[in-house]
């Protein structure tokens, strides 16, 4: 227990002390909590509308992480409870029984609610729909415009909220998903190259399939990163100073190249075929180059990249010029092309 109260205290000290995640969960908790507030204060004393829960309710809803969605949210959450309002005003005027309306409203409501135009908002066809029935506002006009009022109120103030104090924006998940992913390419590169000079077993192959498999994993997130760190920036008054995503988005287009490499030392790794595996000098060329790639993964440094960009026209010499390797050059091509692409990706950065 004491361990959980501390766990706590340490997480607010981060948000105070820290611009991460956890002070912009603690802006938006408040954001939100604010606008249920406010919403209620507006619906009850300004509209003097009864019972206006719903008010509160959307306010919070709206409260999105990117400004782009509260106002999104907006407009679908009001479309929807219009759609619950009409379809239960339908269901009081033609169906006497409360249960039998009910079914008919709840099945189709989330029927309607299903079409992807409602985004997430779509269940509240079928809830708004549920609530007037069951509470006996279907048959009474006056409620039923208070529900679609209160709504439409408490969904704007979270939007509007939401995007003039402090809008969210996610550029900050672009540096660390460069650091990680960065770092992650560079280390299976390193490995890649001490497989390629015949330096590790070849249970190595395995492994590196596995590290390679976390890299994927951090691709995706870098992508995601990317998605919303672009839609925080929609609509947003906080634009400038916005962080620049092009160092992870290239680092993100070397996964094709990455992978087909990887595919092809692993094979020339595992396989009982000598001509798959390219000779001694030819493997020390191209770990020499991995190593450097790791580097300018790592860091961009551009007499790195120089290095790179030599050791791949040493490849490409190494292939047309007859040697007594000249049998491995299968395996030698299968690791140049992706080698050579890498470079490419890097020094377009």
């Amino acid at each position: 227990m004491a361990r959980r109260g501390t766990a706590a205290f340490a997480w607010f000290g981060r948000a105070f002390r820290v611009r991460g995640e956890e002070r912009r969960s603690l802006i938006q908790t408040t954001k939100a909590a604010a606008a249920a507030v406010i919403a209620w204060i507006v619906a009850t004393s300004v509209l003097g509308l009864p019972q206006p829960f719903l008010a509160p309710y959307a306010a919070v809803f709206l409260v999105q992480a990117t400004v782009y969605r509260s106002l999104r949210g907006w407009v679908q959450q009001v479309g929807a409870v219009a759609a619950g309002v009409m379809l239960a005003a339908g269901a009081g005027q033609f169906i006497p029984s409360v249960t039998v309306a009910l079914g008919v409203v709840i099945f189709t409501g989330l029927l309607i609610g299903s079409w992807r135009g409602f985004g997430d908002s779509g269940v509240w066809v079928g809830i708004t729909g549920m609530l007037l029935v069951s509470y006996g506002n279907a048959t009474e006009p006056v409620l039923l415009a208070d529900r679609l009022l209160e709504t439409a109120l408490g969904a704007a103030i979270g939007a509007v909220l939401n995007a003039v104090v402090l809008p969210p924006l996610h550029g900050g998940h672009l540096e660390g998903a460069t650091c990680r992913l960065a770092s992650a390419i560079g280390d299976v590169l390193k490995d890649t190259a001490a497989l390629v000079r015949g330096g590790e077993p070849p249970e190595a192959a395995e492994l590196l399939n596995e590290r390679m498999r976390d890299v994927r994993s951090l691709v995706m997130e870098a992508e995601d990163a990317i998605g919303w760190t672009r839609e925080s920036r929609y609509l947003n008054l906080r634009r400038r100073g916005k962080a620049r995503e092009e160092p992870l988005a290239n680092l993100v287009s070397l996964w094709p190249p990455l992978a087909q490499l990887i595919d092809a030392v692993s094979e020339a790794a595992t396989s009982d075929q000598p001509f798959r595996h390219p000779g001694e000098y030819a493997r020390g060329v191209v770990g020499d180059l991995l190593e450097a790639l790791a580097e300018v993964a790592r860091s961009g440094d551009p007499e790195k990249l120089d290095r790179c960009r030599k050791l791949v026209e040493e490849i490409d010499h190494l292939l047309v010029t007859p040697t007594n390797e000249v049998t491995t050059s299968i395996g030698l091509g299968a690791m140049a092309l992706p080698a050579r692409r890498l470079v490419q990706r890097l020094d377009a950065e």
